[in-house]
């Protein structure tokens, strides 16, 4: 039996408002609740929220001077075509790309690296 019924990644920020509602348009959700704090989004993707962080520092990857906090893999079916939409909802394609015929970083508003991949079977998302 499962011990809990929903799972959120919960990303930390300076910004929870503008995380989220980047977020949301990038998953096609909605924002589903808002706290002082925290701001959730539902998609059909799964629940993600972004919680405001006192002094807040976003990732410095690749350095390791600020660790990576979360990272989160996007599976999709046209890579260039994510990536532009990426872009368009507030994305930065970030400078070090290992692998970029199978998968792009980019980093969210407040900092954080998120791949965009076609390296994730379609069996994996049932």
């Amino acid at each position: 039996m499962a011990v809990t019924r929903t799972m959120f990644v919960t990303l930390d920020c300076a910004d929870a408002t503008a995380l989220a509602e980047f977020w949301a348009a990038m998953l096609g959700g909605t924002v589903v609740f808002t706290t002082p704090l925290s701001v959730g989004v539902h998609s059909e993707a799964g629940w993600l929220a972004a919680m405001a962080v006192a002094d807040y520092r976003p990732p410095t990857w690749p350095e390791p001077d600020v660790p990576k906090q979360i990272h989160l893999d996007l599976a999709v079916d046209d890579l260039e075509a994510a990536v532009a939409e990426a872009i368009r909802c507030g994305a930065t394609p970030a400078a070090l790309q290992p692998a970029p015929e199978a998968r792009r970083i980019l980093l969210d508003p407040a900092g954080h690296p998120f791949c965009l991949t076609t390296m994730i079977p379609r069996e994996a998302g049932v």
